[in-house]
């Protein structure tokens, strides 16, 4: 008598333990591929918008003009425009007011990037923690699905006088895909996590960089 050993027939003949692990697995990586595109998009995203706005900020324009233009467009700024955005409008305001010392005009509007900084890089990490917790749990809870298949394939060896390769096989196939799923969901996550770190980190510095540069600028305007 022959034993069907497709996966398809394993995971649906699973015991409900194992189905339960094989779902939360399913759904894990289905939510972490959804990211992975999600992410990939949105940095992409970033990237070519601080290469656009530096060549734009470079080019001798008149900042007042960078503002204005950002201001009609505002809704869609991102990035380095809207920490431009932040400081410049500070900048303004605080030089508006008379009695506003140099240092305290170059602090507010510093303190105003900073903030502004800080908002978009946690938005361009937003969903990278969901990655690095599926990278590191999946395969402990393939792992569960593993032993529990193994241990009820033992259990059912106690029942019998003479036990068979076809009698376990299933409970081990099972419980092997279990593991396989688990390293399925895990790999792409991991491999997604590093790379999108290292994607943030580098549009991080660049932001930060930025906001050295245009307070370098502000203070030499606020001392005219």
């Amino acid at each position: 008598m022959s034993t069907d050993l497709s996966i398809v027939t394993l995971v649906l003949e699973a015991t409900l333990p194992v189905q339960l692990v094989m779902a939360i697995l399913v759904l894990a990586s289905f939510i972490s591929w959804t990211m992975i595109f999600r992410k990939y998009f949105v940095l992409g995203r970033a990237s070519r918008a601080a290469n656009t706005f530096e060549d734009q900020f470079w080019s001798g324009i008149d900042l007042v003009e960078v503002f204005n233009r950002i201001d009609v467009r505002r809704t869609g700024a991102n990035g380095m425009e809207r920490i431009f955005h932040a400081g410049f409008k500070e900048f303004a305001r605080l030089r508006g007011q008379k009695t506003a010392e140099a240092r305290d005009i170059l602090s507010g509007t510093e303190r105003a990037m900073r903030i502004a900084l800080g908002r978009e890089v946690e938005y361009l990490e937003t969903g990278l923690s969901f990655l690095a917790t599926v990278g590191s749990t999946s395969p402990y809870i393939g792992l569960l699905g593993t032993v529990w298949g193994i241990m009820n394939s033992f259990r059912a060896l106690g029942t019998v006088q003479q036990a068979t390769i076809a009698m376990v096989a299933p409970g081990i196939a099972e419980a092997l895909i279990a593991t396989a799923m688990g390293l399925f969901a895990a790999i792409p996550a991991v491999i997604a996590y590093n790379r999108f770190s290292h994607d943030v980190e580098r549009i991080h510095n660049r932001y930060d960089a930025f906001v050295d540069e245009f307070s370098t600028i502000l203070q030499r305007q606020a001392h005219q």
